[in-house]
């Protein structure tokens, strides 16, 4: 299959970039820079790489011929007022970029969305997936929690805070219970979801098998680096 994959450079895609690559798919890389784009000497020559910026794309700009399907992994993660808008400006590019092309699936990784009041960023997600669902392809949603895994920035978050500080006076929403799901699960869920019509115009929640509050986990990895830690909520 021929695959666009955007957020190529980003903590996700990087990693499927990988995975696809190795299950003999055809890749097009979407980047905003392509001299900022270094993927592995190793696949180099296996992708293709496609500079456009989803946030202003010039009215001619067209997608290469044979696109099977395609993965949403851009996230705006900029602090500034207007950045949900720029969430749905870039959902609503993609989009129409999309009606010129063959794309009739694509595959959005969100965030979950589980309570009736959601926080700013995944009130955004929820624009975007609503948005993307206008497309003129099928779309599947895959909504997951704290994803773990080295360089993940929920994750790098726990490990600042268990590594620097022995005891923690924390806020009572540290017993919210949350799912987290491995790196590796992501990719696999990611991977094998692309084009499977078992899964069209559907939404999941993906998680690991391990309900725990944000505390436990705190907890649990202290446990594992054998660090004595005391918290209090």
């Amino acid at each position: 299959m021929k695959i666009l994959l955007t957020g190529a450079t980003g903590y996700i895609g990087k990693r499927l970039l990988l995975e696809l690559v190795r299950a003999g798919h055809e890749i097009v890389c979407c980047v905003r820079d392509a001299n900022r784009f270094n993927p592995p000497i190793s696949i180099a020559h296996k992708i293709e790489v496609l500079e456009i910026d989803f946030s202003n794309i010039p009215a001619d700009k067209k997608l290469p011929d044979g696109l099977d399907g395609a993965y949403y992994l851009m996230h705006s993660m900029s602090s500034s007022i207007d950045y949900e808008e720029l969430e749905l400006n870039i959902a609503r590019n993609f989009r129409h970029l999309l009606f010129r092309s063959d794309i009739k699936h694509v595959v959005y990784l969100s965030g979950i969305i589980n309570e009736n009041s959601l926080s700013k960023h995944l009130s955004s997600r929820k624009a975007v997936e609503e948005e993307l669902s206008k497309g003129a392809y099928h779309l599947t949603t895959l909504r997951a929690g704290i994803i773990i895994g080295s360089g993940s920035a929920s994750f790098e978050i726990i490990r600042d805070l268990v590594e620097k500080l022995p005891v923690m006076i924390t806020p009572k929403w540290l017993n919210t219970k949350c799912q987290p799901i491995a790196i590796k699960d992501v990719v696999d869920v990611l991977s094998s979801t692309i084009l499977n019509t078992e899964l069209y115009d559907q939404n999941f929640d993906i998680g690991g098998p391990d309900v725990l509050s944000y505390k436990q986990m705190l907890l649990e990895y202290a446990r594992i680096r054998k660090l004595k830690r005391s918290i209090y909520t």
